[in-house]
């Protein structure tokens, strides 16, 4: 009672005696509010508003919480404080902006109940589902999404490539059964947070405000109702962030703090794109610091996450999405072109807080020891540790949108080519931690073209070897229907509709009987695997043995636990007879149940294959 009657007395002092305390206006506090009882108990609270830097900041009405620390800037609109919550309650308090004795400003704070949710991260027992919520489906009618457009620079939809679409979180939503029907345990949406930006923000990488959700979307209460029912139906969701850029309309950059909040002075100099150049220990100091520190695009300005004051508030805004909505992983944009400490800090303090918890980082490049190099406990980048669990293999996803269009020899071609990338798997700390995919949204869709996508066997091959190898599997939206693409026109071209999820679609593909006969083929095999996988601890966490390619056939197993799954796979057009003896290991009973057929299969000295067949057999 008396904290409340503090809290009331200060609101009061703010506002009555000082004539000026209606004319500041505060345009940001972030975080928005925070909570009692976190692991690290300083807080940065980052206070925007014109000429308000002249202003002496003081609590009142705090019980337990202190200011710890001023922090100084170049621009007279910030004041970011420092505040000591250790110990503290949760309460809600004022923070007072003072000249000289008078209050010309009263800001409330709270610090909220945490919630003390067990931390139920992903890993390779999941099958991970990538999309792009403008390109999903939507939930609303266009008189609702006029209302959430309102205000916003872009303002528009339609269904030009690089033009928003209108796809939202209602949309999302609405489609949860579908994708739970499919088998799906995980989704990964592009970012969902504010691009209010003057063109092409459908794709949600230039952020203009962390602690909010792009209103094209949704709310922040919509997205963690969002959340909250995928955690109802078994689904995980990853929330995708970006620290190493924002859009140059957020306000951070538009009057930024200082100039050492953003590289090279807060002034655009271009990255080269060769993040190989961090990890390579022949790389001159130059082509290091361009590649960390350049800008990935004049309209993405590169936060300097050296500055210690940039990485807090970086790591208090993916900390307060992990508390607020409750989702269960992260994946980092564009990883290696961050600060290498900043980085490893980040990791380090959400394990702290979040036990468990997984991060995934975008590692682009084409070679298993550069991806390697990023994962945690890597002994390729020692003495130095980034501490990210997870990496993305991205030299997998080459491969396997190679192989199956290849005849496959002992040596050079095909699934021989697999073959040799798995066996370099030694680079990697952990093999079964990496995240593995078909495409996503930067690259050329699995089936580029219609002709590809009309062969079906294609797909089911690199499918079952996805979901059968080591790692944690992703697809991207479409793939279970067959869409196709290629950048040869645009970005905006490999992220088309969702076939269904806008009225008047003649197409729906969200139901068994809006899809057409190749759809039902893609979608149903698909299905039968992820669900198959659901649960199965075998192929997500066993043992991974394999052989050389004999008879054009690559053979490999799962084991774990006294249980083994072995694939048999053939990869070429023609049928084949592989004698069984070499693969007695791997082949503990003379019978198997096959789920490709759903049938038994005798294993009596050797196998027939018809071309391209796939077996794969669960002992």
């Amino acid at each position: 009672m008396k904290n409340f009657f503090v809290s009331v007395l200060c609101s009061l002092f703010g506002f009555l005696p000082c004539n000026a305390a209606g004319k500041v206006a505060i345009e940001h506090v972030h975080p928005t509010f925070w909570w009692a009882g976190m692991q690290n108990p300083e807080l940065q609270v980052l206070i925007h508003g014109r000429g308000i830097g002249e202003f002496v900041p003081e609590l009142c009405g705090a019980q337990g919480v202190s200011i710890k620390n001023v922090a100084k800037v170049q621009s007279k609109n910030y004041v970011i404080i420092y505040l000591d919550t250790k110990g503290a309650q949760p309460q809600n308090f004022n923070i007072l902006l003072k000249s000289g004795k008078k209050v010309v400003k009263t800001i409330p704070y709270e610090l909220k109940k945490r919630e003390g949710r067990a931390v139920n991260s992903f890993d390779a027992s999941d099958v991970v589902y990538l999309l792009m919520p403008d390109r999903f489906a939507t939930g609303t009618t266009d008189k609702q999404k006029a209302k959430m457009y309102a205000g916003m620079k872009e303002s528009k939809w339609g269904q030009a490539d690089m033009d928003r679409h209108g796809g939202d979180i209602a949309g999302m939503r609405q489609h949860l059964d579908y994708l739970q029907e499919l088998g799906v345990t995980a989704i990964w949406s592009t970012p969902t947070l504010e691009n209010d930006m003057d063109n092409q923000s459908y794709h949600g990488y230039a952020i203009t405000n962390f602690y909010r959700t792009d209103p094209r979307f949704g709310t922040n209460e919509e997205y963690k109702a969002w959340v909250d029912e995928a955690h109802s139906r078994g689904i995980k969701v990853i929330k995708d962030i970006v620290f190493n850029h924002c859009g140059y309309d957020n306000f951070l950059y538009v009057d930024h703090p200082s100039d050492d909040w953003f590289s090279f002075d807060s002034k655009f100099t271009g990255t080269t794109y060769k993040t190989g150049a961090v990890g390579d220990p022949h790389a001159s100091a130059m082509d290091r610091k361009l590649t960390v520190d350049g800008w990935f695009t004049e309209a993405m300005p590169d936060f300097n996450g050296a500055n210690k004051l940039v990485a807090d508030y970086l790591i208090q805004a993916s900390m307060w999405w992990i508390e607020y909505a409750g989702i269960d992983g992260i994946r980092q944009d564009t990883y290696p072109y961050n600060d290498f400490d900043f980085m490893r800090r980040w990791c380090l303090d959400i394990e702290k807080q979040y036990p468990g918890f997984n991060i995934v980082g975008e590692t682009w490049i084409n070679n298993s020891v550069g991806v390697s190099y990023w994962q945690k406990d890597s002994p390729l980048a020692a003495p130095k540790n980034s501490e990210l669990k997870t990496v993305m293999d991205f030299p997998l996803m080459y491969m396997l949108g190679s192989c199956v269009d290849e005849e496959t020899d002992s040596w050079d071609y095909g699934f021989a080519r697999l073959y040799e990338l798995m066996s370099m798997d030694r680079v990697y700390a952990n093999p079964n931690s990496v995240l593995t995919f078909l495409a996503n949204h930067d690259t050329n869709r699995f089936q580029p073209t219609k002709e590809k996508a009309e062969n079906v066997t294609r797909y089911k091959q690199a499918l079952a070897l996805l979901l059968t190898l080591r790692g944690i599997p992703q697809l991207y939206y479409g793939d279970e229907i067959g869409m196709y693409a290629n950048k040869s026109v645009n970005d905006g071209a490999l992220r088309q509709n969702f076939l269904g999820g806008w009225q008047g679609d003649k197409n729906n593909a969200f139901t068994a009987e809006g899809r057409t006969k190749l759809q039902a083929e893609y979608f149903d095999y698909t299905k039968k695997l992820l669900n198959w996988r659901k649960g199965n601890k075998t192929v997500a966490y066993g043992d991974l043995v394999h052989y050389t390619i004999r008879e054009g056939v690559y053979v490999y197993a799962r084991r774990y636990q006294g249980r083994t799954v072995t694939v048999l796979i053939n990869g070429t057009g023609k049928e084949a007879t592989l004698g069984l003896a070499p693969y007695a290991e791997v082949l503990p009973a003379k019978e198997a149940n096959d789920i490709i057929s759903c049938e038994k299969v005798k294993l009596n000295g050797s196998l027939s294959f018809a071309p391209r067949q796939i077996y794969i057999l669960e002992f």
